[in-house]
């Protein structure tokens, strides 16, 4: 499920930017590429719960390590490109 909704985002943080470069009004797919991460996130915490609930130690030791830096790194990488928009925007104005 994590996977699908992780694709999901990248799609409309894609869709996103392309909206944004051809000048359209892009805050709802900015709105959903925000959301789609959130519940990327929110999947890879249940998953992870439902590890410790059948105490599959292994996969913990396997993957946490790991995901926990990726989902860092990607959730920010997400939150960057679905608000360079804005920020340009607001570039834009001051000058």
């Amino acid at each position: 499920m994590w996977f699908l909704l992780g694709a999901m985002a990248i799609i409309a943080t894609c869709i996103n930017l392309a909206m944004y470069a051809t000048g359209k009004d892009y805050k709802l797919a900015m709105a959903m590429g925000l959301s789609f991460t959130a519940l990327t996130v929110v999947a890879d915490y249940s998953m992870v719960s439902s590890w410790v609930e059948a105490e599959d130690w292994s996969a913990l030791l396997d993957v946490v390590p790991i995901m926990a830096g990726a989902l860092w790194v990607l959730t920010i990488l997400s939150i960057l490109l679905n608000i360079t928009p804005i920020l340009l925007e607001l570039k834009n104005k001051n000058k």
